[in-house]
């Protein structure tokens, strides 16, 4: 192996002039050039024998499939059972006793209404022009005792209005007292529980009636003025049950206790 001659040396550097260039033996810039990292190998393609594979399994599924149907087909059909049942025997004897009124409350609210009405007080006079006839409200009747007559009569009719009986008196010369049984057909919706919330009861004190659930009492505590007629307070209670919204009504010239509207309220509500 020769040996590497060595550079030759230069002359000291001059001012204005460059000093020349010296290569640098190959060896010593092998020595000297930083190495590259490796190169990381090819990803493999997918050869056309992994194709091949995938195409037979799909083949072979849909070869199974077709078989499948071919051996169902060739087999007769699976009897269907039969859809006549055997007849059952009756039973024999009388049938049971239909359920009596205190067992049955379709057989009170279907029949007259106005038996299920409380009793006058005794003393109490009729009123001197009494709502409806005979103790009945029609649709109308009902509807015009109220302001907007023509919005409610509508909302009658959608909310499946049936009938309404009715009981009224008077005791003394200012008090007076009405009581409605408001009965909704109730094919749609619960019509009477609705009748019953939906009342105005501003600027009045309310409390529950006990067992009935929602039903309230509401007492004015302001007279209601208007021109030409006496101050009068009023009294309310609303509650339902099953297709029948209850209303009982007072009307005085002075203050009406919570007792009064309550007792005639629950007295009400037990008949039911």
């Amino acid at each position: 192996m020769s040996e590497v001659p060595e550079a030759p040396k230069t002359l000291e550097a001059v001012e204005g002039v460059e000093e020349p260039a010296v290569e640098k033996p190959a060896v010593a810039e092998a020595a000297e050039a930083p190495q590259e990292p490796p190169t990381p190998p090819r990803a493999r393609r997918r050869g056309r024998t992994t194709l091949l594979i995938a195409g037979a399994a799909v083949l072979g599924l849909l070869a199974g499939t077709c078989a499948g149907y071919l051996v169902q087909a060739d087999r007769e059909p699976t009897k269907l059972p039969s859809l006549s049942q055997p007849a059952l025997a009756q039973a024999k004897g009388e049938g049971p006793e239909p359920l009596s009124a205190a067992q049955d409350r379709r057989v009170k609210t279907d029949g007259d209404l106005r038996k299920l009405l409380i009793k006058r007080p005794k003393g109490a006079k009729d009123w001197e022009f009494p709502p409806g006839e005979d103790g009945w409200l029609d649709a109308a009747d009902y509807a015009d005792w109220v302001e907007d007559s023509k919005t409610f009569f509508g909302d009658l009719v959608t909310d499946e209005f049936r009938r309404t009986a009715t009981t009224t008196w008077r005791v003394g010369s200012a008090h007076s007292v009405e009581i409605r049984l408001v009965q909704y057909r109730q094919e749609e919706y619960l019509a009477a529980a609705e009748a019953a919330a939906d009342w105005n009861v501003e600027g009045t004190r309310s409390w529950p009636i006990p067992g009935t659930g929602d039903g309230m009492v509401f007492v004015t505590t302001k007279p209601e003025t208007e021109a030409g007629y006496q101050p009068m307070y009023r009294a309310q209670a609303h509650a339902w049950r099953g297709d029948i919204a209850m209303e009982v009504w007072l009307y005085d010239t002075r203050p009406i206790s919570k007792a009064k509207i309550m007792d005639l309220a629950k007295r009400q509500m037990e008949r039911l």
